[in-house]
């Protein structure tokens, strides 16, 4: 059973974002075309990517969702992927003119950020599709109860097109101004490399602690309360951490080419990133068998940015 419907989910998954990959490379076949539509889309190429997220992944995610009891679990896979599709969509559309090696580094670097992150998925998932979703939604429709199938449109779904179309202008601003490469593109790509990689050490170790802890609970033994090895020993949230290093990085591309502005998408995610661990530290304080651990982790260990531990008694 689990299979077939792991089956059927990596479906729905692979055929959901067909309609917008279909219209646009119709568009793009078309674009010359004297045709009111395809001269729109050219002229607007921000405007079309909302557009089509708009109503492929709100509208149509959303609606996927309702049919499956409101088990919201797409638009966290396409987290991941989205960023991929929107780069792809801004260096191929007609009105694109960029530096050919940032475009290479940042097609690479993009990549390599997204197949991270949906390895660090599935591996969390069990390598199964649309079997639970964020325990943050699950809260929300606790919350809203019997108004949650229609506010679920809004909290989830346009929220994350707010977020996500903002935090990847970078994305659009590379592939709109063509500058030479400089000092600054060389210090972005340490930046995103050094959260790719330290998200996926972060994410690695968290994966390990919470396999352990599960034979442990399976054999009846007592569960380790806090993950306080590797990089968990510096930061709390050092998976936030890499994740957050990653969009100011790729924000400092675009600031390179002479928009100012471009940090505040990147500054939006840190917010939010910060109101999640606040959740997720309330979260750790109500469990039983770790909370009095965890609140003293919090007295010893640094929120975010690493650093050494701090003595206990202090």
């Amino acid at each position: 059973m689990v299979t077939h419907s792991n089956f059927k989910n990596a479906l729905i998954a692979f055929f959901a974002p067909l309609p917008s990959i279909l219209f646009y490379l119709s568009f793009l076949h078309h674009h010359n075309d004297d045709h009111s539509l395809w001269n729109w889309c050219n002229d607007h190429p921000l405007l079309l990517a909302n557009v089509l997220f708009f109503f492929n992944v709100n509208v149509l995610f959303w609606f996927i969702a309702l049919l499956q009891s409101s088990l919201h679990w797409m638009i966290g896979l396409y987290w991941m992927v989205i960023p991929v599709m929107l780069l792809h969509f801004y260096a191929n559309h007609p009105m694109a003119q960029y530096n050919q090696l940032r475009s290479w580094v940042v097609t690479f670097l993009t990549w390599i950020w997204s197949i991270r992150m949906i390895h660090s998925y599935f591996r969390r998932e069990n390598w199964q599709l649309g079997v639970k979703q964020d325990w943050r939604y699950i809260d929300m429709s606790q919350q809203y109860g019997k108004n949650w199938w229609w506010m679920s449109f809004f909290a989830i779904y346009l929220s994350q097109q707010v977020l996500q179309m903002g935090i990847c202008l970078p994305l659009y601003i590379v592939h709109s101004v063509d500058k030479p490469w400089s000092f600054f593109d060389f210090i972005a790509i340490v930046i995103c490399f050094s959260g790719i990689i330290i998200a996926f050490y972060a994410d690695t170790q968290l994966h390990k602690f919470i396999s352990t802890n599960k034979k442990l609970k399976q054999l009846g033994q007592p569960m380790v309360a806090i993950l306080e090895k590797g990089l968990w020993c510096y930061s709390r949230h050092p998976n936030y951490l890499g994740e957050q290093l990653w969009w100011w990085g790729l924000a400092l591309f675009a600031w390179n080419l002479g928009k100012n502005w471009i940090f505040i998408g990147a500054l939006i995610n840190s917010i939010c990133l910060g109101y999640v661990t606040v959740l997720v530290e309330k979260k750790m304080v109500r469990e039983k068998y770790r909370g009095e651990a965890y609140k003293c982790y919090q007295k010893t260990t640094s929120v975010w940015i690493p650093w050494f531990k701090k003595d206990k008694t202090t």
